[in-house]
């Protein structure tokens, strides 16, 4: 392996999880995140699902993030009448997936990451990436660089490193929601190891039951127009309850969760962006890894999921492939078509989290007699849960590569 250093951009989740899996191979990573601090505490609720658990288990995380995360061992859907929809397991033979905050999974990847040796440098802020005869350099905008064998861009939907790549590559877009949570002051009756999704009359909310505390849940209220995570927090915490309650009037058990919140306790995200299929992954000795290369909408569950397998199936590739431009190719090819799949299915779940009330109607009907006959776990769920990485088999060299004859354009600064 030609490969033995290299500069993984973003400190979030796919940032360590990537510089984990490198470590596995012999690469040296460190991590430059543009932030003067952590994100120790921030974010809300996410789900890690059995494909993640499974890609964690390769870079022996498995343990340390069960053990943060609660286990969800079903589903249930209702309307906002309380009427239970749907009802279903998780996929036979799979471990349940685990819900989380984020904070929590953050700090396992990075204690582990830090274990083993992995250096955080804070406040660089990626500007420019040049291509030297040998390796790759990186600008800051407080004037320091960096070099090494290759540079992945792990920053995120909103990605710098996409943007130098390719000037042209599309931007997140809203999926027409907006993003809020809590826990509540309000206990529920119920099982802990359930995930609860409610369609009500005019927006959608998800719930679950904390063990040994009151339950917890997050909205996606329907949204005309981008709003930013800063313009959104800028709204005291007591006017998005009270357009909560508006919005959830009627529903059960959604309003009686909501009008037992602290506002102390709302956190608020904005916009649930996505991102648009990106074109270009990779140019010269940078290449894209988590969401800066693939983010699906929300409703997919497996945001985090598909970023944890993109970081150790790019590991895998860098491991068993010499030439750099044939890694990144074979590396593109076994995770491109995986998650364009998921992106389209989860677009399609979303425009249901948006429905009027004829609309909402009419696809609790058509769920009620779907669960009765056809729809199964297996059916739904299996080939994304019961994707598995072969970490020991050795990764076969494209045939030909397609991708590195494409006309690559210039590398350009980052615009401000």
């Amino acid at each position: 392996m030609s490969v033995k250093t290299a500069i993984v951009i973003g400190g979030g989740i796919a940032g360590p999880a990537t510089a984990l899996a490198l470590r596995r191979v012999g690469i040296a990573a460190a991590i430059y995140e543009k932030y003067q601090s952590s994100a120790e505490g921030l974010g809300g609720m996410l789900m890690v699902a059995p494909n993640g658990l499974r890609a964690l288990s390769i870079i022996g995380l498995e343990d340390a993030v069960s053990a943060v995360g609660q286990p969800m061992e079903r589903m249930v859907i209702a309307d906002g009448r309380g009427r239970r929809v749907m009802e279903f397991g998780g996929v036979p033979g799979l471990p349940p997936s685990r819900l989380m905050w984020r904070s929590d999974l953050y700090r396992v990847l990075r204690d582990a990451a830090i274990a083993q040796g992995i250096r955080f440098e804070h406040g660089k802020q990626l500007t420019n990436i040049a291509d030297a005869t040998t390796s790759v350099i990186a600008t800051f905008a407080d004037g320091t660089r960096a070099s090494a064998d290759l540079l992945i861009g792990a920053d995120g939907i909103h990605s710098t490193v996409r943007q130098l790549i390719d000037p042209q590559a599309p931007q997140p877009q809203s999926d027409g929601l907006l993003g809020l949570g809590a826990e509540s002051d309000v206990s529920l009756p119920g099982r802990p190891d359930a995930m609860h999704f409610v369609q009500g009359q005019r927006a959608f909310l998800g719930y679950w039951l904390q063990p040994n505390g009151p339950a917890a849940w997050f909205s996606n209220l329907p949204h005309q127009g981008f709003m930013s995570t800063a313009e959104a927090r800028a709204i005291p915490a007591e006017q998005w309850l009270a357009r909560l309650e508006d919005a959830y009037r009627g529903d059960v058990p959604s309003e009686e969760l909501v009008r037992h919140t602290n506002p102390a306790r709302l956190f608020v995200l904005g916009s649930t962006d996505m991102l648009p299929e990106v074109p270009r992954w990779h140019r010269g000795r940078t290449v894209l890894v988590g969401d800066s290369a693939h983010a699906p909408n929300h409703s997919s569950g497996q945001g985090v999921s598909l970023a944890i397998e993109s970081a150790v199936e790019l590991a895998r590739c860098l491991r068993d492939i010499d030439d750099l431009s044939v890694a990144f190719v074979a590396y593109e090819r076994l995770r491109r078509p995986r998650v364009t799949k998921i992106a389209r299915e989860a677009a399609k779940r979303n425009r249901h989290k948006a429905a009027g009330p004829i609309m909402t109607a009419v696809l609790s009907l058509v769920m009620r007699v779907a669960a009765k006959t056809f729809l199964t776990p297996e059916k739904m769920f299996g080939w994304v849960y019961g994707y598995r990485i072969n970490w020991d088999e050795r990764v076969i060299v494209p045939a030909d590569n397609p991708v590195a004859r494409q006309p690559s354009p210039p590398h350009a600064k980052a615009v401000a």
